[in-house]
């Protein structure tokens, strides 16, 4: 059928003196295009993010902007594709390669001309402190997560930026690796509660319900269901998650249980977030994408043939096949997007 989202969204944008929508865009990290039940999965349970497909818009072609996390994540801010933006790549050691400059204009600055509040919450990977593309530099107010990618390797870390400040966290850690990693530590951390996806959660609960009555602009990247790298090559295992919740029982490796019980975990989440919006009753005026930055990952030592995380596709992140850069993404409004409805043209998230 005709995507007729994006002409909603021309004609509202256009038209900010008669309306302006909260826009809130979720975007897990490595979730595949079959990862969801809504694009096929058969054996992770997504309920929520299933129900928000039924009750919006299924996008069955819509690409990410890389094959891989900070390129990606550029192309979002910016609308720039890879021939253009200035992030062309993940920068290993380099971090300055992958900060966004201050000519650069993002998405948020956009919507702060506009007049909405603006925050990000989780992952952000364009900049940090003392650079250029610092969130706080490039149009958010608020931030709160992670602002270096390898950080947000580890679901348990000592810290998260909260704006400038590092926010201590209830984790204690023991350095371990040749250059002394404050990483995953598997069994060997004596204390481990804060678990930063549910901090992400709680926090972007919070923000909403504080900014209910102003516009505003909500960019939630989530972490799941990233590996921790650095776990899986010292213990094994870099499917970090508090618990294995449903699946606790089935007789798959540790490694399977954790990438389908973090998934579960972040559907709960995202369907949390849809009531929070019937509650304060601003659903109809509140349009939430969600997506993926790429496609799926094999990093966590899981067993990817279990669960086909590229659905029909061929492929995987880092491959410019369809599976590394097809991307399971819904649209969601409320009286706006049709209910049921299902778009097959080609989108990229340079168009959002």
């Amino acid at each position: 059928m005709p995507c007729k989202l994006l002409l909603s969204l021309v004609l509202l944008l256009g038209s900010f003196a008669q309306a302006k929508p909260n826009l809130i865009f979720i975007m897990a990290d490595d979730l595949g295009y079959g990862d969801l039940g809504c694009f096929g999965q058969k054996l992770i349970k997504t309920p929520r993010l299933d129900q928000m497909a039924k009750e919006g818009m299924k996008f069955t072609r819509f690409y990410s902007g890389s094959t891989v996390c900070a390129p990606s994540r550029s192309v979002l801010m910016t609308g720039q594709h890879m021939g253009h933006t200035h992030v062309r790549g993940n920068a290993g050691g380099d971090m300055t390669r992958q900060s966004l400059r201050d000519k650069d204009f993002t998405v948020a600055e956009a919507l702060k001309k506009a007049n909405y509040s603006t925050a990000l919450i989780g992952k952000w990977g364009l900049g940090e402190v003392g650079q250029e593309g610092h969130p706080l530099g490039q149009g958010f107010d608020y931030f709160y997560g992670y602002l270096n990618q390898v950080h947000a390797h580890n679901f348990y870390p000592e810290f998260l930026w909260k704006n400038f400040d590092k926010h201590r966290l209830r984790n204690e850690v023991q350095l371990v690796g040749k250059k002394g990693y404050a990483g995953f530590i598997g069994g060997a951390a004596t204390k481990r509660i804060d678990y930063s996806h549910d901090l992400f959660a709680e926090e972007a609960l919070s923000w909403i319900s504080k900014n209910k009555d102003n516009p505003f602009f909500l960019y939630l990247p989530l972490t799941i269901p990233h590996a921790n790298n650095e776990g899986s090559r010292m213990f094994g295992d870099g499917a970090e998650v508090p618990e294995y919740g449903i699946y606790d029982k089935m007789d798959w490796p540790k490694q399977d249980k954790g990438q389908a019980a973090m998934i579960t975990r972040m559907d709960k989440d995202v369907g949390r977030i849809l009531d929070l919006l019937g509650k304060l009753k601003i659903a109809e005026n509140t349009l939430v994408v969600f997506t993926s930055d790429n496609g799926p990952h094999n990093e966590a030592r899981h067993n990817p043939e279990r669960f086909n995380p590229s659905g029909p596709l061929r492929g995987m992140k880092r491959t410019l096949t369809e599976g590394g850069i097809r991307v399971p993404t819904i649209a969601w409004w409320p009286k706006t997007v049709p209910q049921g409805s299902r778009c097959d043209q080609p989108l990229y998230f340079g168009d959002l």
